[in-house]
């Protein structure tokens, strides 16, 4: 069965001294506060597209992880993956980077690297960000 989320933005003023509140409401789980200060320097108490991003493709790699591992019957008993999302003003996303550290009882790192490839190729939010360059870095812990 298909699945649509909602999330919406409120956005007020002009972009350099403008605001606005992204609300996630499908989970309900909140409202945060965004600015072109915090994407474009620092967070200070504010998320921007790039972080929403980055915990959506941490948070869909490890499941596309999690899933070919358990498949090739070597589930794993963690994973901790860190994405990095990189905006440069007036480029626009410029890249992301994955980070994966496993702990995979009975898989040795060549074959951890191998399924994480496979997983930072495949995942949906992956394939949705094609239009940038994905680079990956994985090890078991």
């Amino acid at each position: 069965m298909a699945t649509t989320r909602h999330a919406h933005t409120v956005w007020e003023g002009d972009l350099l001294k403008g605001k606005g509140v992204v609300s996630l409401d499908s989970s309900g789980i909140g409202s945060y506060d965004v600015s072109w200060p915090a994407r474009s320097e620092a967070a200070n108490g504010k998320t921007s597209p790039e972080e929403l991003i980055a915990a959506a493709h941490s948070s869909c790699f490890s499941m596309a992880l999690s899933h070919g591992l358990a498949g090739a019957g070597t589930p794993p008993t963690r994973l901790e993956t860190k994405a990095d999302v990189t905006f440069q003003p007036g480029e626009g996303i410029t890249g992301i980077h994955l980070t994966v550290e496993g702990e995979v009882p009975g898989l040795d790192n060549d074959a951890f690297v191998a399924a994480a490839e496979d997983a930072k190729k495949n995942c949906p939010v992956s394939q949705a960000l094609t239009g940038t360059t994905i680079t990956l870095s994985a090890k078991l812990a």
